[in-house]
């Protein structure tokens, strides 16, 4: 896979995937859901190693990889699958935007990483107020909506602690490869949560809908989503990367929006807005004293 492609199919899943998210669970329960996703992407995984005669290795370093992976798999999924009872995807997408500023703070704690400028600690507060802007036009205190706010927040510690673990593993394998054992790992522990959680499969109650979102987010959000994007960290640089979180939410917002009918109101403009102005002044506020000093110089 290509860089610009894989960059490109990044892009599209996760601005696709949390609306497949919502789709998937209007008739599925969430357990079984995120379950039926993750069973499809490891078959059709293990299908491509063995055409493809990709090794998997098994040794400590690699389970060590495999299970910091999964715990960003388990964690953030089922997480994320529990949320989209109580919230829009255009909101879940909002908030899995701030998975980087969270990454830092864990990294600053887990690898010993430099302090946090003050610029970005003001950024960190933008983002953070315009959160607050969008959930309190969207649930209140009272409502069922508390919940949604509380299982996608901790999705996106899961999916940033994942990340910042994997840092600390050395280890170059191919990205389909970390993929399929990652998921090795993380499939076992779908199984018995929805096992705990629910354990029933009514197969007349299910809709097309939700079938064929589970199938597309087995298919290309996890599968080819994942394989994409490990491809992505490996090729382009930190900043590169950042930018999909810029730009996914507004996509699926929109698309919430269209397909979906959910509501896009002046509250949740000027929080996303906010949340969006935040992160871009994370990501590139450390670029201005550079451009005044160029400017200078001219």
């Amino acid at each position: 896979m290509s860089v610009s492609i894989a960059y490109l199919a990044v892009l599209l899943i996760w601005s696709t995937t949390p609306l497949g998210i919502v789709w998937s669970s209007e008739s599925i329960n969430p357990s079984l859901a995120v379950l039926l996703r993750m069973l499809i992407a490891l078959v059709l995984g293990a299908l491509v190693i063995k055409i493809r005669n990709i090794h998997i290795p098994w040794h400590k370093q690699a389970v060590k990889l495999y299970s910091f992976s999964a715990l960003g798999i388990f964690g953030g999924m089922l997480c994320s699958y529990l949320s989209a009872a109580y919230l829009s995807s255009g909101i879940i997408s909002l908030v899995f935007g701030l998975s980087p500023v969270i990454s830092a703070l864990l990294a600053k704690k887990i690898l010993s990483e430099p302090n946090i400028s003050s610029m970005r600690k003001f950024s960190m507060a933008i983002s953070l107020i315009g959160l607050a802007v969008v959930c309190s036009d969207n649930f209140t205190l009272a409502d069922d909506g508390i919940y949604g706010i509380i299982f996608i927040l901790m999705a996106v510690f899961f999916f940033s602690l994942s990340g910042v673990l994997v840092k600390s593993v050395s280890l170059a394998i191919h990205p389909l490869a970390t993929t399929v054992g990652a998921l090795s790992v993380a499939t076992p522990l779908f199984l018995v949560s929805w096992l705990l959680l629910d354990g029933t499969l009514p197969i007349e109650t299910w809709q097309a809908k939700s079938l064929w979102a589970t199938l597309y987010l087995g298919v290309f959000g996890s599968l080819i989503g994942f394989y994409a994007y490990f491809t992505v960290l490996q090729k382009l640089s930190a900043s590169n990367v950042t930018l999909i979180t810029l730009i996914t939410p507004v996509i699926a917002l929109t698309l919430g929006a269209v397909l979906n009918g959910e509501v896009i109101n002046d509250k949740l403009i000027l929080g996303a807005f906010m949340v969006l102005l935040g992160l871009s002044i994370y990501h590139f506020g450390h670029l201005l004293p550079r451009l005044k000093k160029k400017r200078a110089r001219s």
